[in-house]
C-alpha cells in the first residue's frame, strides 16, 4: 500500500497556513489558489477513480472554506493514488499552489 502521509502532510500544513493568514491575504489570491488547488486535486481524484465519468468540479464554497477544501480534496486523492509517480505529481502540485498562494 502506497505511504500518502507524505501529502497528507503538506496540504495540513497549507491548510494551516490558509487558516492562520488575514482576511486581506485571502482575498489577494491566497484562497483562490487554494480553490484551483482543491478542485485539480478533485479532478485528479476522479480521473483515478473512474476515467470514464464526467468530472465533478468542486464549488466555491468562500474563501474560509478553502482550507478545508483542499484538505478534503487531498484525503479523497490519497485513497486513490496508485504508485510513487502520482504521489510525486500532487506533490509537486501542491508545493506550487502553495508558493502562488504565498503562505
Amino acid at each position: 500500500m502506497l505511504d500518502t502521509t507524505p501529502l497528507t502532510s503538506a496540504v495540513d500544513h497549507f491548510a494551516d497556513r490558509l487558516r492562520a493568514a488575514p482576511q486581506s491575504r485571502l482575498q489577494r489570491g491566497a484562497a483562490a489558489e487554494a480553490l484551483a488547488l482543491a478542485r485539480e486535486l478533485s479532478l485528479r481524484a476522479q480521473h483515478l477513480e473512474d476515467p470514464e465519468a464526467e468530472p465533478r468540479e468542486m464549488p466555491d464554497a468562500g474563501m474560509f472554506a478553502a482550507a478545508d477544501q483542499i484538505t478534503v480534496a487531498a484525503r479523497d486523492l490519497a485513497l486513490v493514488l496508485q504508485d510513487e509517480n502520482q504521489l510525486a505529481e500532487a506533490l509537486a502540485v501542491v508545493a506550487e499552489a502553495q508558493k502562488r498562494a504565498g503562505v
